[in-house]
């Protein structure tokens, strides 16, 4: 069967997972684009592929047409293929986290979740006031690392007293206060925080640091981006491991 009504119910349903409380409120979310789709169904439960010709894969394969990938997509020439994905299940922290405290660019967000998979951390706590993971534009600056990820959303103080009580070491980033990254003893449990983009850490994320880093630099850069400075802090993380 091929749907090829715009006024169809179940393409009206998926064109509203563009927005993040349709995608809250059902537990799903868009996967845009023929490696995407193959790295979704790699790694996660996929409901439904929608695509223009037959696919061979294990999971329901509608046939749609051009018109109706254009309305559920989020992007200006919609792609051949797109999956109905399942949100991603949480797994107890174990090792490392890195905390995102209120990352706000959605590139960003898919950068850093990126150098996460390259430089082996399995942990990425986003605190509430960070844009959606599951928004389409991190979906893919990811390049479909995100389903390689532990990821997962907290309230900020509950989260970090919780983690602190469990023996977690806390470090802040601070551009003028703090030591070189260089220095940072990595051994045992630790949880790295990356401040927002134009505010950087919020006072309730610096009130629970054990210590503050900051990453040497030209005295002629103010500051890095957080996808940049978060990629850094990974890189040298990982030499240690």
């Amino acid at each position: 069967m091929k749907i090829e009504s715009l006024q169809n119910e179940h393409v009206k349903e998926l064109a509203k997972l563009k927005e993040k409380k349709y995608r809250d409120q059902e537990g799903l979310f868009l996967v845009e684009g023929d490696h995407l789709v193959k790295e979704a169904l790699k790694y996660a439960s996929v409901k439904e592929v929608l695509s223009l010709e037959k696919k061979e894969i294990p999971v329901l394969n509608t046939l749609v047409t051009e018109a109706i990938l254009k309305k559920i997509s989020s992007q200006v020439s919609p792609p051949q293929e797109i999956a109905v994905v399942e949100k991603l299940k949480e797994l107890p922290l174990k090792g490392d986290i890195l905390f995102l405290d209120g990352i706000q660019d959605p590139g960003n967000l898919g950068t850093i979740i990126r150098s996460a998979v390259a430089f082996h951390l399995k942990n990425i706590v986003l605190s509430t006031t960070c844009v959606d993971v599951y928004n389409e534009k991190v979906i893919r600056s990811t390049e479909g690392m995100i389903f390689q990820v532990n990821i997962m959303r907290r309230e900020t103080e509950t989260f970090l007293k919780q983690i602190k009580s469990q023996g977690y070491r806390i470090y802040g980033s601070d551009v003028v206060k703090g030591t070189c990254l260089e220095q940072l003893n990595f051994q045992g449990d630790n949880c790295f925080i990356i401040g927002s983009e134009g505010m950087g850490m919020s006072v309730t994320a610096r009130n629970y640091c054990d210590q503050n880093f900051y990453i040497r630099m030209s005295k002629s850069c103010e500051s890095l981006n957080a996808g940049v400075a978060s990629s850094i802090l990974l890189y040298e993380r990982s030499k240690h491991l």
